[in-house]
């Protein structure tokens, strides 16, 4: 076979294989972008933390309202639990930072179109229990025990 019949054979392979990005991923990949530029900008560090955390109150202001308010109960359990971590957005979605890592986040249900929202930890999160623990929590709604055990993981998460 020719070369030229080999690429397009390849291509052709690869196309049919390679379904691509859904939107919504798109769509967040360009919120991670624009996250970039923004923290990249000048400015004082209080500056900065403010612009983030105004960020993350509005992106949450954004939500469907079952999403919002578990957001906004969300934002407090992990301020009240762990203030020295910074709210900032991640790829779009509410999130807390230590030192510009990313510790926890908050996916509401809308953001890939799914049947609940997610609480999620990142590998620097300290969860680590023997050789295999939970890193994402489905939440449909928080009950005052919920927040409890949030409070707990954020803490532990967070030391």
């Amino acid at each position: 076979m020719s070369s030229t019949k080999k690429t397009a054979a390849r291509a052709t392979a690869t196309e049919k294989s390679f379904e691509g990005f859904t939107a919504e991923e798109r769509a967040a990949m360009k919120e991670h972008a624009k996250e970039l530029k923004a923290s990249a900008r000048g400015g004082s560090k209080a500056a900065k933390a403010a612009e983030a955390e105004a960020a993350v109150v509005a992106k949450i202001a954004e939500m469907q309202d079952s999403d919002r308010v578990m957001a906004e109960r969300l934002h407090a359990v992990i301020k009240a639990s762990a203030p020295d971590l910074a709210p900032k957005l991640w790829y779009g979605m509410p999130a807390y930072a230590r030192d510009g890592k990313v510790l926890c986040f908050f996916q509401s249900a809308q953001k890939f179109n799914a049947r609940y929202a997610t609480l999620g930890f990142s590998d620097q999160a300290n969860l680590d229990d023997g050789a295999m623990w939970p890193t994402s929590y489905a939440l449909k709604e928080l009950t005052t025990a919920d927040e409890a055990r949030i409070a707990e993981l954020v803490k532990k998460a967070a030391g």
